[in-house]
């Protein structure tokens, strides 16, 4: 007889970790395959994404950039992001992950290349904007394809798991491109990422299919990933998704913190070029970035584990979301030593706890509003709080630009302010975040 979800996840609070692992693949692996794919999409976003800040040295001096001019560069892309996001993620909703995600990756891996064509700061700043209004749709998919497959009690690993794809993305890019741009010059560069995208874009189609849909899922894993019962929904409309609480709950909450991410991506080579005087090669700059790059993936599956273990214990899902990102939030702290510091690994130690923490806090906030809203309208809460994000992103790389000029590159003020942000993003989702699926009624 087929066991209910309640009564495996009782079962699985009891277990070794070895014992769940063993547990969950028993099941069925389809799910995981569903989750290997989104992964490999995230890791390609972000080497996307880390090759420009790798490459920001080179492309400065060849093309005469000033941070303002790198700090619009990257304003560009927030501004295509913020509106990709909103637009995708209801249309991932209305028409379906598959073929949407589909679509956006091809789209981003043709801007990627185009890339290598650009000659000026104003060439980089077109394509980073259509780069950006294409690769937001990465995070409402793989969100959506998470809700999908994946129970409450594993949501978090997994999505600890595929946003951990960021952290590997990034800590790739400084191995490959180094030899890329030695041999055949920062072009060559974006035209390999752009080949990359180009042939996920091919395996996706040819292997994803929603559970329902799914040609090899067995029907043991089917009731598992659909069997938590959740009430019928109505048809939404986008005006009363924007009147939920829970909307704004994720929303504002991400607004605040999903920035320092992108504040590490395109600022730490700079930082690290700059206070320690590093070059663009494995040595000297790969070495730390893969530190802490490998530390934000130990971070990102670890804090999935945290939440999903208060889950096994009984605690309900958001009520273990937060108790864990609060523990993160403290782990934060640590990165205001980073700028005072005359010692690298002083540095790298602080901006890895940090980093590691922030993923931890990405993981459980991904999947607290996957706990709280509904599945038919996942994308579309997601893209609209994606879409605060990257208008955050937008404020965040204009400070950041403005502070650096006017400090003459001092990044302390930066490191100091982010801990802080944290915690208001934390109050303000205790106050507001529902604490189960509503109810929506028609009209």
């Amino acid at each position: 007889m087929i066991q209910t979800n309640s009564s495996r996840l009782a079962q699985a609070a009891g277990a070794s970790v070895g014992d769940k692992v063993r547990g969950a693949l028993a099941i069925g692996k389809t799910r995981w395959g569903m989750l290997a794919l989104v992964f490999f999409a995230t890791t390609l976003n972000y080497i996307d994404r880390a090759a420009l800040g790798v490459m920001q040295p080179i492309l400065a001096k060849e093309m005469s950039w000033t941070a303002m001019d790198y700090a619009n560069i990257n304003f560009w892309f927030q501004v295509g992001y913020a509106i990709g996001f909103v637009l995708q993620g209801r249309l991932i909703d209305k028409v379906g992950v598959k073929r949407v995600f589909f679509c956006a990756v091809l789209l981003w891996s043709l801007a990627t290349g185009a890339h290598g064509l650009a000659t000026s700061a104003v060439g980089f700043m077109v394509c980073r904007f259509i780069l950006g209004m294409t690769e937001a749709a990465n995070y409402p998919a793989c969100v959506k394809t998470t809700r999908l497959w994946f129970p409450a009690g594993e949501r978090a690993v997994a999505t600890g798991i595929f946003n951990a794809g960021t952290n590997v993305g990034a800590m790739i890019t400084p191995v490959l491109l180094p030899l890329i741009l030695t041999v055949w010059g920062w072009q060559a560069a974006f035209l390999a990422i752009s080949f990359l995208g180009l042939t996920w874009a091919v395996l996706w189609a040819r292997n994803y299919y929603d559970p329902e849909n799914h040609p090899s899922v067995n029907k043991a894993e089917l009731e598992y990933v659909t069997g938590e019962p959740e009430p019928n929904q109505a048809a939404v409309p986008f005006h009363r998704i924007l009147r939920m609480r829970g909307t704004w709950a994720f929303a504002v909450a991400y607004f605040l913190t999903a920035p320092v991410f992108w504040f590490y991506l395109y600022w730490l080579p700079p930082f690290l070029n700059q206070q320690y005087h590093l070059g663009i090669n494995v040595t000297q700059m790969g070495i730390p970035l893969i530190i802490i790059y490998l530390s934000a993936d130990f971070g990102s599956v670890g804090g999935g584990i945290l939440s999903s273990w208060l889950i096994g214990r009984g605690v309900s899902p958001v009520k273990a979301r937060m108790t864990s990102m609060l523990m993160f939030a403290l782990c934060i702290v640590a990165v205001v030593f980073a700028a005072g510091t005359a010692n690298l690994w002083v540095a790298v130690l602080a901006i890895s706890l940090a980093i590691a923490a922030h993923q931890a806090w990405t993981a459980n906030i991904w999947s607290m509003v996957m706990d709280y809203t509904p599945k038919h309208m996942m994308s579309t809460v997601f893209g609209f709080g994606g879409m605060c994000a990257a208008i955050g992103g937008m404020f965040m790389t204009q400070i950041v630009g403005y502070i650096l000029t006017a400090t003459n590159n001092n990044y302390t003020v930066l490191f100091m302010i982010i801990p802080g942000m944290y915690f208001i993003a934390l109050a303000w989702l205790y106050f507001m975040a529902p604490r189960k699926v509503p109810v929506v009624q028609e009209g």
